[in-house]
């Protein structure tokens, strides 16, 4: 392994507060200048204030060392020549894509975190403007099903993609993990093929098993979202207790792979 993506929520923080030794590790890698990259479905808030919330916390990074969904869709859009959208996101994360004008009649929806801001209605809208626009993309920003929040787990944006894409008959486009897109957008700037990285969350599904399936090793903590039944419906290349341990599991592991 030569480089390393970080999932956020539930991996460097939880419920807003740092996980004990999280800065550590972060430290150790730029210390040894190990490349990594934080990767995150993470669309309640915007890249800038990801940045200034995680620098906070005493990790000091730059925007460039940070891959969210929306700043992943911003490129999409531009790569494909997409001029407007209808935008259903959180408001603080609308400043992301300020340069992209939004329309009632969208050549993509665009769907994110809305927590609890979504209501059959919202939804309904959604469904309307993909319907009634037969060349509208659908594109979700990441496709993970749910997050921990506080004491209780809370429904993601994979679940609303789901429905309108069942609804639809339109497959989306994912911005974030699983999308092997998402990863390799991420291994392109590291400039690491896949192979040579090992991406570290709390989500079986979307952070292990979807970089598995892109050739990336998966790294599965016990901090977040974890629970003991995802280290029977996964197969992570490695288990640690918390981001905390990457350092001597980096060692063991590199010393065993040679």
């Amino acid at each position: 392994m030569h480089g390393v993506l970080i999932d956020l929520d539930g991996v460097i923080y939880q419920n807003d507060s740092l996980i004990a030794g999280a800065d550590r590790s972060v430290r150790w890698l730029q210390h040894n200048s190990i490349p990594h990259l934080f990767v995150t479905n993470t669309t309640s808030k915007p890249r800038a204030a990801l940045v200034e919330k995680l620098n906070s916390m005493g990790l000091g990074i730059t925007p460039d060392s940070l891959l969210t969904p929306p700043s992943a869709a911003v490129a999409y859009l531009k790569q494909k020549g997409l001029k407007s959208i209808a935008l259903f996101a959180p408001s603080a994360t609308c400043s992301d894509f300020a340069d992209v004008s939004e329309s009632a009649a969208p050549e993509a929806v665009v769907i994110g975190d809305l927590a609890e801001e979504w209501s059959f209605d919202t939804l309904n809208r959604a469904f309307n403007l993909l319907i009634n626009n037969p060349q509208a993309e659908l594109i979700a920003l990441g496709m993970s099903r749910y997050y921990r929040s506080g004491d209780m787990l809370k429904l993601d944006v994979g679940p609303f993609a789901a429905a309108l894409a069942f609804a639809t008959e339109k497959e989306p486009v994912v911005m974030g993990k699983p999308s092997p897109a998402f990863f390799q957008q991420a291994a392109d700037l590291l400039g690491l093929k896949p192979v040579d990285l090992c991406m570290i969350g709390d989500d079986i599904k979307a952070d292990v098993t979807g970089a598995q399936v892109c050739g990336i090793k998966g790294a599965l903590v016990k901090t977040g979202k974890f629970r003991p039944e995802d280290l029977v419906r996964g197969r992570p290349d490695i288990v640690l207790d918390s981001f905390a341990d990457l350092p001597d599991a980096w060692e063991r592991f590199q010393a065993s792979d040679s």
